[in-house]
Order: C-alpha cells, then structure tokens, then sequence
C-alpha cells in the first residue's frame, strides 16, 4: 500500500471572518490567503461585502478588502478592462479575469483562488516566470528580412486570419485549466503559447514557418494536447486555443 506525506501547507484551513457592519446587502466573498514568510498553512478568509458600497466587479470587492479591509491582501490588477491579464484568478473552480466578472453572476458566497498549478508567491499573486519564459520560446516577432518600404501590408482577407488569436492577452487561465500542463508543464508549452505560436504562422508576413513548425514538432511541446478543450472553455476572451493547436497540426503534417 502506498502512503502519502503531504508537506505541512498542503491543507487550506478556514481563516478569519470580517463582517460588514450594518450592511443590508451583504455578500460573503471568501479568498484564498498564504503568506510564506509567516510558516502557516494557507487558509480562507471570509469576508463580508457591502454591496450598496462597492462596485459591480469583483475585481471592485476585491480592491475593497484591499482598501478597506485588510491592507496585507496580494494580488495583481492593472487595467481593468480585461486587457492586461493581469487579475486572471480561479473563482467558484474556473479561470477568469475578476475585472470582467460581475458579483451578481455569482449565487452565494464566492470563492477566489490563486491560478492552479502554478507556484504561489503570496495569497493571490502567483509566480509567471515559466510561463513566460515559455512564450519568449516561440520567438513572438514579426520575422521577415525583406528590404521593403512602409507597411507590411496585407489583404483583408489575410488580416482576418489573425481574428481570434491577436486579442489573447497571456492572463494564462487557458494553459492553467489544462491537465495536460498541469502534469507536463516543463515541456509542453500550454493552450496560451500555442495559440501565441499559431499567431505567426498564420501571419501573412512572417517568413519563419519552417522554422516556427520545427520548433513545435515534438511530442511534449505540442503533442501534449489530448483536446480535453478546458482551455476554449475557461478562456474570458472568448478565444479557442485548440482550434489553433490544431491548425498547427495540420500544418505540420501538411509539410
């Protein structure tokens, strides 16, 4: 029989509660708090929200915990407009981006959780470096060494090819709802970089293709996929990293 050590940290215990105070319209928003410096498990929080004095996003009453709560709460936001990617966090057990999310489509309490599989640096804030260092790997730039004047111009039917792969915005939520990645994410690059890759190669003029498809033509890279579409599911953009792993398996075989 097989026993299990579980590290100390591995069990979320239940936090403080802090109750809004003479508040009619009330909800109960529960958070996810780890702090690796102070050597306790992580725990959840439950935090009363006055709705009558908070904004319509979650993102809203995440910033009034912050602001008016408990100042000691980590987590990252920038533009709030579901452009950065940088508030991409797991609520109620699915990826999202919390500044495009409204509390009223949420019943009950709500639960906000850091990014799964990626390492925590503290409460929500987790650590981007793999991530990112997997998409500089594709080499994300227009390459092409013609001698040319002005404009890469394309027609309009080339440009359209890059509708719904230009607007993702790397918030990772894709790649993090996958299986696959969670479980070869040092070498399988993840829905988010994928598609990031099929974005050049669908590009009218970029001139490295053969390159790009040697690049990805291995099985933990790009074969890792099994299509479990978690990723087109999860994605706030409304984006579809398989389809466009897919094409980039049809054009590996096509070449």
């Amino acid at each position: 029989m097989v026993e299990f050590s579980l590290p100390k940290n591995s069990q979320v215990l239940p936090g403080h509660t802090f109750k809004a105070k003479a508040a009619q319209n009330v909800r109960v928003i529960e958070v996810y708090r780890w702090n690796p410096d102070s050597g306790e498990n992580p725990r959840l929080d439950r935090y009363e929200i006055d709705l009558d004095d908070c904004g319509p996003m979650l993102l809203d009453a995440i910033l009034k915990i912050k602001n008016e709560i408990d100042s000691s709460l980590a987590f990252r936001r920038s533009c709030r407009e579901g452009v950065c990617g940088s508030c991409a966090m797991n609520v109620n057990g699915k990826n999202t981006l919390v500044c495009t999310k409204a509390i009223s489509e949420y019943s009950g309490s709500i639960k906000i959780y850091p990014l799964p599989h990626m390492s925590v640096i503290k409460d929500l804030v987790v650590d981007m470096t793999h991530f990112f260092a997997q998409y500089a790997a594709i080499k994300p730039w227009l390459h092409n060494d013609e001698p040319h004047e002005g404009e890469h111009r394309q027609s309009v039917p080339e440009r359209a090819k890059l509708d719904g792969l230009y607007e993702c915005v790397l918030c990772a939520c894709c790649s993090t709802s996958c299986p696959s990645y969670w479980w070869n994410g040092d070498e399988y690059l993840g829905p988010a970089i994928l598609l990031q890759a099929y974005r050049w190669l669908a590009d009218s003029r970029d001139q490295n293709s053969e390159e790009r498809l040697q690049q990805l033509a291995d099985s933990f890279k790009l074969y890792r996929c099994h299509t479990i579409m978690n990723c087109t599911d999860t994605c706030p953009k409304g984006l579809n990293p398989a389809k466009a792993i897919a094409e980039i398996k049809k054009l590996i075989v096509s070449n």
